[in-house]
């Protein structure tokens, strides 16, 4: 029988993936709720359909568990070198979540959005697992003395930036070198997960500003409090973590399992108001 991927109308039912993989449908469907992994495509009567690159991804998961690797740490790695690995979480948020109105600020503008978050949720937050890309090292070691302090109270505190190289293991906030030919080098971001205060900023350099100041760059931007998408930007970032570091050993424990609540729409309509306000903010400094 032809196997055709589920970019067609068909594709693999999960009785199908299982019999391929060898991985039975109750643990195939605990994958996919707990860690989001495998993600069928659902027909119109809410029935799976996976495809071969899900095969692949499912096979990769298990060389990996064989080779000593945490389910988590094998899900996050096969992941990384799949299909599924964006490499750009402000790219990732805009195609997955295109409700996002992005807005062009300033660095002084999306600099200030930052840090209320990093007061306001990480303060507030139970145990956050926090990231945030700082583009240049200089720039982390700026607010190093501050992160250092928000890594005493979070679960986990990732920071991506040009770095020379890794943090040793055992080492808080745990530093990631981003690859000089990867998109997050480009990019601003904070991520802030956690069950009672979610809440996620990231921001594309906009190109050809090499001649403007650093205070005068500007970024295109987007926020949200989300717990979805705040959710899928956390696992975003655990991908590029697990792909840019596979060696670091770094545990997520079931916060970035789960899938959270939706939204509300009280909720939507307080962000897209206080979207505007920022824009006007921004608008007014310049």
């Amino acid at each position: 029988m032809k196997i055709i991927d589920k970019q067609t109308p068909v594709g693999l039912t999960i009785s199908e993936l299982a019999g391929r993989t060898g991985v039975p449908q109750a643990t195939l469907r605990t994958w996919e709720s707990r860690h989001g992994s495998p993600r069928p495509r659902r027909l119109p009567g809410g029935h799976r359909r996976y495809g071969e690159d899900d095969v692949a991804l499912v096979a990769e998961i298990l060389r990996l568990r064989a080779s000593g690797l945490s389910l988590q740490s094998s899900i996050a790695r096969a992941r990384a070198v799949s299909a599924e690995l964006e490499p750009s979480v402000f790219a990732g948020l805009r195609r997955r979540y295109p409700q996002l109105a992005p807005q062009v600020l300033s660095k002084p503008s999306l600099l200030a959005l930052t840090r209320a978050i990093e007061d306001e949720c990480c303060a507030r937050a139970e145990r956050p697992v926090l990231f945030a890309s700082f583009q240049r090292a200089g720039f982390y070691r700026d607010s190093q003395a501050r992160w250092e302090d928000l890594a005493t109270t979070a679960e986990q505190v990732v920071v991506f930036a040009a770095f020379a190289d890794h943090s040793p293991r055992g080492v808080s906030p745990v530093r990631v070198a981003v690859p000089k030919e990867a998109p997050l080098r480009r990019e601003w971001l904070l991520v802030c997960d956690a069950p009672d205060y979610p809440a996620c900023v990231t921001g594309w350099e906009l190109p050809g500003q090499e001649h403007l100041t650093d205070s005068t760059r500007r970024f295109e931007s987007v926020w949200t409090v989300d717990p979805k998408a705040v959710r899928e930007a956390a696992r975003i970032c655990a991908g590029l973590a697990e792909a840019f570091h596979p060696r670091q050993d770094l545990e997520w424990g079931d916060r970035l399992s789960a899938t959270p609540v939706q939204a509300s729409p009280d909720l939507d309509r307080a962000l897209s108001l206080f979207n505007r306000v920022v824009g006007y903010l921004d608008t007014a400094q310049r």
